[in-house]
C-alpha cells in the first residue's frame, strides 16, 4: 500500500499540471451538470414493507383520489372570547376560506368543517382539512403562499387562524451560518502551520471536493428522488473529513522536508505514509456510511451514499490533487508566514529546530502528556471513563419520536395550530390513524361498519368517523381519532391492536397508514435495525484496523473507545435537547424527543470519524514500533508525533459541525450538535486519553498476532517500513535490558 501510494505521490507531483487540469474538467463538468440536470429535492419517508407502506400503496391503486400520500394542512379557527366560531361572521368567513382554498393549486379535497363536523362541543374551534395531490415536497411557493395568504383573510372580527401540518414546511435549505466553522477551521491551520500557504492547501482542496460533490449530488436529483437533508449531510461530512485528511498529508510533507528530503521524494514519502492513513481511515467512514442502507429507509440510505461518496472523493483528492499543488508549492511551503507564529513542524515531538531554524529546546505539550500518561496510565484511564459514564448518565432516558408540529417553535403557526386542537378537541386530534377496510366489491360500507365497531370497544379510542367508499365499492377510509397524542406509547399499541382486528371480521383487509402510523413503523423499524447495523459496521471495521495494526487488541480497543465516546455523545444530546440543559446556547427553542433516525446516523458517523483518529494516531505509534522502538516507548514517540495533528483535526471537525448547530433545521442543529461532541469526547478523551493509557497497560501484547492469522493477513505496509529500510523490532539490535532502559528513560 504505501509503495503504490508513494509511487502515486510522485506521479502527482511531477504531473502537476495535467492532474489539476483533470480536477478543473471534473469540476466543470459537475457544475454543469447541476445547472441543467437539477430536480427538486423530497423528505417524503418511503420505508419499503411496512404495514404503513403497504396501505398507501393499496391506496395508490385503488383508491387515487384520496391522495392518502399527499401534504396535509391543518387550518385551525378559533373564536374570539365570548363567541363562537358557529356566529354568522365568522361562519362566512370560514366557509369563504373553504371555498378560496378549494381553487388553489395542487389542492385535492378541502374539508367544511360545518359539513364534516369537526367543531368543538364548545363551538370556539373549527378544523379545516386540506389534502394536497403531491407530496409536501413537491408543492410549489405559489401553493404554499396561496395557503397562508387564504388564511390570513379568515382573520376578521377577532378570529384567529393558525395552519399546520406538513404542507407548511419549507424545504430545508443550507445558509452561510452554517459553514462558519470554515472560518474557524482557516484558523486552526494557520496557527497549526504557521504559513498562509500551508493552511491554504487544505482548504482550497476541501473546496474544490465538496464543489464536485454537490454538483453531482444536485445533477443527481433531476433522476432520482433524493431527500433535502441529503446535500446537507454531504456538505458537513465533506468539509470535515476533507480538511482532515490533507492536514494530515500537508503534516507529513512538512515533516518530511525537514528531514532533508526533496520536495518530490517528500510528497511521495507523505502520501505513502500519511495518505495510506488517509485510506484506511476513509474505508472506515465508508463502511460506517454505507453500511446504513441495511435500515432500508431510502432517505436514510440515500443520506449515507451521498455522504459516503463524498468521503471517497476526499481522499482520492488527498491522494492526487494535493501531491500536484504541493508540486507548484515545493520548499515555499512556509510561504504567507504570520508575524508571532513560528513556522514549526507539527509534527515534531521533542527539541529540536523548526522549519525556520530557529532553536527548540522544550518538549511539546504532546509529548509531556503522552508521558505523564505513561506515568499514571491506571489512574488516567479510570478517571476518564469515569467522565464518559457521567456524561452517558442522560442517554438513559433517551426518548424517540419523529417530529410533527408539537415539536416545533413555540409562537409559531404550526405550533399554535397543535395546542389549540389539543385544547378544544383532545390530543389524539393531531395524531388521526387512517384505517384502510378492503373487502369484495359492493360491501365494503358492510364491512367498514363492523370494523369500525370493533376498532370502538378498543381502550384509547376517542372516535371512528367513516370518510369515503371508491368507486367500485371495495374499499373504504376510516378515520379513527385516538385518546392519545401521537408521541404517546399508548397511541403505539391502538395502531397494533387495530392491525391486530384482521381476522376478527370475516371477508375484511383491515391496514392503518398516516403520518401518525407511518412514523410508528419508522421507529419500529429503526430499533430492530440498530443491532445488524452495529454488527455489520464493527465486525468490518475490526477486521480492517486488524489488517492495518496486524493486532487483535488495537481493534478491540479502538471498538470499546466508540461505544464510550457514542453513548457520551447521547448523553449530550439528551441532555440538550430532551431535558433543556444549556439549551439556550445552540438555539434550541423546544425541548422534547430525539428524532427516531438520529442515534442510528450519529452512530455511523462517529464510528467512522472515530476510527479515523484511532488510524491517524495509533499508525505512528506502530511505525515506531515496526521500526525497532519498544511498545511503551513507541506509544510516547507516535503520540507525540501525532498528537498536535490530530488536535488540530479534531478542533477543525467540532468547528465544522458547530456551524450547523446554527440551522433553523432541528434535525441539521441536533446532528451538528452532536457529531461535534462525539468528535470532542473521542478525540481528545477517548484516542489521546484513554487508547495511549490502555495500550500502555497492555504493552507489547497490542502488536500481538496468531502467527496463522499473520500469515494469512496481506502486509498492507501502512506505516511505510518499505519507504524506510531500518530494522524492524525482530531485527533490531537492542537488548531486553536496552529496551528496559529505555522505557525507564521515556
Amino acid at each position: 500500500m504505501a509503495s503504490y501510494l508513494y509511487r502515486l505521490g510522485r506521479f502527482a507531483f511531477r504531473r502537476r499540471r495535467t492532474v489539476i487540469v483533470v480536477w478543473l474538467v471534473v469540476l466543470a463538468a459537475a457544475i454543469t451538470g447541476a445547472a441543467t440536470l437539477s430536480g427538486p429535492t423530497s423528505n417524503a419517508f418511503r420505508i419499503p414493507g411496512t404495514p404503513s407502506q403497504r396501505a398507501i400503496d393499496v391506496l395508490a391503486q385503488r383508491f387515487p383520489q384520496a391522495s392518502v400520500g399527499g401534504a396535509t394542512a391543518r387550518v385551525v379557527f378559533a373564536a374570539p372570547t365570548g363567541h363562537k366560531i358557529t356566529d354568522a361572521a365568522y361562519r362566512a368567513a370560514i366557509e369563504t376560506a373553504v371555498t378560496d382554498l378549494r381553487t388553489a393549486a395542487q389542492v385535492a379535497s378541502v374539508s367544511d368543517p360545518f359539513q364534516t363536523r369537526t367543531i368543538n362541543p364548545a363551538a370556539t374551534i373549527a378544523i379545516a382539512q386540506v389534502t394536497y395531490r403531491v407530496q409536501a415536497s413537491q408543492l410549489t411557493d405559489a401553493a404554499r403562499t396561496a395557503l397562508t395568504n387564504d388564511a390570513a383573510r379568515a382573520q376578521t372580527g377577532g378570529m384567529t387562524v393558525e395552519v399546520g401540518g406538513d404542507a407548511i414546511h419549507t424545504p430545508t435549505t443550507t445558509g452561510l451560518t452554517e459553514v462558519l466553522g470554515v472560518a474557524v477551521a482557516a484558523v486552526v491551520l494557520v496557527i497549526t502551520f504557521g504559513s498562509l500557504v500551508a493552511a491554504g492547501l487544505p482548504l482550497l482542496t476541501a473546496v474544490l471536493g465538496i464543489g464536485i460533490a454537490l454538483g453531482t449530488i444536485t445533477a443527481l436529483t433531476g433522476s432520482i428522488n433524493l431527500s433535502a437533508n441529503t446535500p446537507v449531510l454531504a456538505l458537513m461530512l465533506g468539509l470535515a473529513v476533507a480538511i482532515d485528511y490533507a492536514l494530515f498529508i500537508v503534516s507529513r510533507y512538512r515533516h518530511e522536508l525537514a528531514g532533508g528530503l526533496e520536495p518530490e521524494e517528500a510528497a511521495g514519502r507523505a502520501v505513502g505514509t500519511a495518505g495510506s492513513a488517509v485510506v484506511f481511515a476513509g474505508l472506515t467512514v465508508l463502511i460506517a456510511l454505507a453500511a446504513l442502507s441495511v435500515v432500508n429507509i431510502p432517505i436514510i440510505t440515500q443520506m449515507g451514499l451521498a455522504a459516503a461518496g463524498t468521503v471517497a472523493l476526499a481522499v482520492v483528492i488527498a491522494l492526487t490533487l494535493l501531491p500536484a499543488l504541493l508540486g507548484f508549492t515545493g520548499r515555499r511551503i512556509l510561504a504567507g508566514r504570520i508575524p508571532g507564529l513560528k513556522a514549526r513542524d507539527p509534527e515534531q515531538d521533542t527539541t529540536g529546530q523548526d522549519l525556520a531554524g530557529q532553536d527548540r529546546t522544550a518538549a511539546t505539550l504532546g509529548h509531556r502528556w503522552a508521558r505523564a500518561v505513561a506515568r499514571r496510565p491506571i489512574v488516567i484511564l479510570l478517571a476518564a471513563v469515569a467522565a464518559l459514564g457521567v456524561i452517558a448518565f442522560p442517554a438513559l432516558d433517551l426518548q424517540l419520536a419523529m417530529p410533527d408540529d408539537s415539536t416545533a417553535a413555540p409562537g409559531s403557526s404550526q405550533r399554535q395550530a397543535y395546542d389549540l386542537i389539543a385544547s378544544g378537541f383532545g390530543p389524539g386530534f393531531n395524531g388521526p390513524l387512517t384505517v384502510v377496510v378492503e373487502s369484495a366489491a359492493g360491501s365494503a360500507n358492510t364491512a367498514a361498519n363492523r370494523v369500525a365497531t370493533s376498532i370502538k370497544a378498543l381502550p384509547d379510542v376517542a372516535a371512528v368517523v367513516p370518510t369515503l367508499t371508491n368507486a367500485t365499492g371495495n374499499t373504504t377510509l376510516l378515520t379513527v381519532i385516538p385518546a392519545t397524542g401521537p408521541q404517546d406509547p399508548k397511541t403505539a399499541d391502538l395502531v397494533r391492536a387495530i392491525r391486530h382486528l384482521g381476522g376478527a371480521v370475516p371477508g375484511s383487509n383491515i391496514q392503518v397508514t398516516g403520518l401518525t402510523a407511518i412514523n410508528i413503523d419508522i421507529s419500529g423499524r429503526l430499533k430492530a435495525a440498530l443491532l445488524p447495523y452495529l454488527g455489520i459496521v464493527v465486525g468490518l471495521a475490526f477486521l480492517l484496523l486488524m489488517l492495518v495494526f496486524r493486532s487483535l487488541l488495537v481493534p478491540l480497543t479502538a471498538a470499546v473507545g466508540f461505544l464510550l465516546s457514542i453513548a457520551a455523545t447521547l448523553g449530550a444530546v439528551v441532555a440538550v435537547f430532551q431535558w433543556g440543559w444549556l439549551a439556550h446556547l445552540v438555539g434550541v427553542d423546544q425541548t422534547g424527543p430525539l428524532i427516531s433516525f438520529l442515534p442510528i446516523m450519529v452512530t455511523g458517523i462517529v464510528f467512522g470519524l472515530a476510527m479515523d483518529y484511532q488510524v491517524f494516531l495509533v499508525t505512528r505509534m506502530r511505525e515506531e514500533h515496526a521500526h525497532g522502538t519498544s511498545a511503551r516507548q513507541a506509544v510516547i514517540t507516535g503520540f507525540s508525533h501525532g498528537a498536535r495533528v490530530v488536535t488540530a483535526a479534531a478542533i477543525i471537525m467540532i468547528s465544522v459541525f458547530a456551524g450547523f448547530v446554527l440551522s433553523p433545521e432541528s434535525f441539521i442543529k441536533a446532528i451538528g450538535f452532536a457529531l461535534a461532541v462525539a468528535v470532542f469526547f473521542d478525540a481528545i478523551i477517548v484516542r489521546m486519553t484513554i487508547v495511549p493509557a490502555a495500550m500502555i497497560l497492555i504493552g507489547r501484547a497490542a502488536w500481538w498476532l496468531p502467527s496463522r492469522l499473520n500469515r494469512v493477513l496481506p502486509d498492507v505496509d501502512v506505516e511505510g517500513q518499505k519507504l524506510h529500510p531500518q530494522p524492524t523490532l525482530a531485527q533490531a539490535p537492542a537488548t531486553q535490558d536496552q529496551s528496559a532502559l529505555a522505557e525507564r528513560g521515556a
